[in-house]
């Protein structure tokens, strides 16, 4: 596919790079402020300087708020029966329809791990997209780690609030961790590598384990052991489990406000 991506910040940027790592599509960056942009993709600073009818695929990686201003400047590029992916956050399929009008359109929201060819993408194609175009764009973002395609937008916001907004809570929880390890003595550099490790390991065995979670934590507890005694403070009266019942719980609502 030819490929032009509007936008090229971080997310954008990131998942870019994955992309040209595999060599199987050609992109355009259009973007002002865009710079070290992998060898072999084009850059334009301005929707003028792009031809018409030229792009299979147009995806939009600017901020919401930048959409109704850039958009159809650069809507024209899309060839007959091309598609419309956007990675911009909150944006909904029928806030992009305005601005593009009847067009086969697919919202995805990734996670930073995209950045590592890692992430985790929801996806939710409108009911103009054709099967084909559906599992081209599934194709494409799995490039960049995982992609989970949904039947609403209602599961895309229920998607945010646990992969689109979770690097977020696993990055305090590491801090937390690590803030805790350094209270026992270990300076800082040693306290992260035994947290990031002791985690990195712990979640590589949980994916390669048939084991359920609580089996896995039960086989790794000995009665009245120090792990035990760490859980006991954890579980009180179930604070984490409604902690992050909570974040996730607003991390949704959020996302329909800012549909």
């Amino acid at each position: 596919m030819n490929i032009l991506l509007i936008g090229c910040g971080k997310m954008g940027g990131a998942m870019l790079r994955q992309w040209a790592s595999h060599g199987a599509h050609s992109f355009t960056v259009a973007d002002p402020a865009a710079n070290d942009l992998p060898v072999g993709v084009a850059h334009v600073s301005k929707a003028t300087d792009l031809p018409s009818q030229e792009f299979d695929l147009i995806l939009i990686a600017i901020k919401p708020q930048m959409i109704a201003d850039v958009l159809p400047g650069y809507a024209h590029a899309l060839k007959a029966g091309g598609i419309f992916v956007s990675i911009a956050a909150g944006t909904s399929v029928a806030s992009l329809a305005k601005v593009v009008g009847d067009a086969a359109i697919v919202r995805v929201m990734p996670n930073m791990g995209a950045l590592v060819g890692m992430g985790v993408s929801g996806l939710y194609a409108n009911d103009q997209c054709t099967p084909e175009q559906t599992r081209d764009v599934v194709a494409l973002i799995d490039q960049t780690g995982t992609c989970i395609a949904v039947e609403s937008e209602d599961q895309i916001d229920r998607l945010t609030a646990v992969s689109g907004s979770g690097p977020g809570y696993i990055f305090e929880i590491l801090r937390s961790y690590v803030t805790a390890a350094e209270a026992l003595g270990f300076d800082h550099a040693t306290a992260r590598k035994l947290v990031f490790d002791t985690v990195t390991g712990t979640v590589e065995a949980a994916r390669q384990s048939d084991l359920t979670l609580e089996a896995l934590r039960n086989s790794v507890t000995s009665k009245n052991g120090t792990t035990q005694a760490g859980l006991s403070e954890l579980m009180r009266d179930g604070a984490l489990d409604a902690l992050f019942h909570s974040a996730v719980q607003a991390a949704y609502a959020r996302a329909g406000e800012l549909k």
